[in-house]
């Protein structure tokens, strides 16, 4: 065989490959045209009493997203022929985190219309983490790890921004925010701040600012570009729906070294810290099931299931969805 012959195949064999592997990616990201029954009318994102989620099931659907009714979690789940690594929606909004279109490796943060439709994508800065969409559904906020990928110790680094879809405006490192500790501005090149959560305002957020070997719940003011410790000791936060809590996970001592984490609730007026009936270690954002009950992921035999406990301490946890990751609860 020539030299010509043998660069020729080499040529040809190398654009096959490249070629499966987008093909991989796309299929693996779904292209959001259409749902595996040919449309998308029982995942419409402005359809309130609905979760969504990514699926785990290995019947079909798996890393996609899919639906089940809230007062019936237990019923068929509709699948979509998109999938999401990490997902969350508000008020017809939706953000996607999934791998890039091309370049193997790199994931996008895709933003959806209430039809699972994109409307526009950002690339992240690493890999997918957290996602968060305001109640109104005009912000949007996403964390990937540029460096490390768990959140048990400290050694790791994160990139955080929020995307305002009507304004356009994009920050798309909130460690330029200007951090404040009581009277205190801190300025250290080991900040990292990850885990937003809205308040209705479309202004304030919750979020989790590492820094000094510290982790803390911080109050963030998107306008003033503004992040003011609020207290030690909470990650990845959920605000309540009606404002007035906050969910986040706490380091406890004897708990799991790769998940060292239980559940708590803290209420914003009163500053009383409750802990959640769920006793195992887990490593998740919380979501708001409504005011009384938050649903959260553990370890499942298919990657994980979604769970949910009492808000108040009480009770018991109890399976809500299992082979799931990643819910969010539709509202009006």
């Amino acid at each position: 065989m020539t030299r010509t012959a043998r660069l020729t195949v080499l040529t040809v064999v190398t654009a096959l490959l490249v070629g499966l592997a987008v093909l991989y990616t796309l299929r693996a990201a779904g292209d959001g045209r259409a749902g595996r029954d040919g449309d998308y009318t029982a995942l419409s994102l402005d359809r309130p009493g609905r979760i969504v989620f990514r699926s785990t099931a290995a019947d079909g659907g798996r890393d996609h997203l899919a639906a089940v009714d809230a007062a019936h979690p237990d019923e068929q789940r509709a699948v979509a022929a998109r999938g999401c690594l990490v997902f969350h929606a508000a008020h017809g909004t939706g953000v996607c985190l999934q791998p890039a279109r091309l370049a193997l490796g790199t994931y996008d943060a895709v933003i959806l219309d209430t039809n699972l439709r994109e409307t526009s994508r950002r690339a992240l800065a690493g890999t997918p983490s957290r996602a968060r969409v305001s109640p109104s559904g005009r912000l949007v906020a996403w964390t990937s790890f540029v460096n490390g990928e768990s959140y048990a110790g400290l050694n790791f680094s994160t990139r955080t921004a929020i995307l305002d879809t009507r304004g356009g405006r994009l920050d798309d490192n909130l460690e330029s925010y200007t951090l404040r500790r009581g009277d205190e501005t801190v300025r250290s090149p080991d900040v990292n701040v990850w885990g937003v959560t809205f308040a209705a305002d479309d202004n304030t957020f919750y979020a989790t600012v590492a820094t000094g070997g510290h982790t803390w719940l911080a109050r963030g003011d998107v306008a003033a570009r503004t992040l003011r410790t609020v207290r030690e000791n909470a990650e990845c936060p959920s605000l309540s729906p009606d404002g007035t809590r906050v969910a986040y996970k706490k380091r406890v001592p004897g708990a799991d070294a790769d998940r060292p984490w239980h559940l708590f609730v803290l209420n914003l007026a009163t500053n009383a810290e409750t802990p959640l009936a769920e006793t195992r270690t887990l490593d998740d954002q919380a979501e708001w099931l409504d005011d009384a009950r938050v649903v959260y992921s553990l370890p499942g035999d298919l990657r994980g299931d979604v769970w949910t406990a009492r808000a108040d301490g009480t009770g018991s946890p109890s399976l809500l969805i299992p082979h799931a990751l990643s819910p969010a609860v539709l509202r009006d």
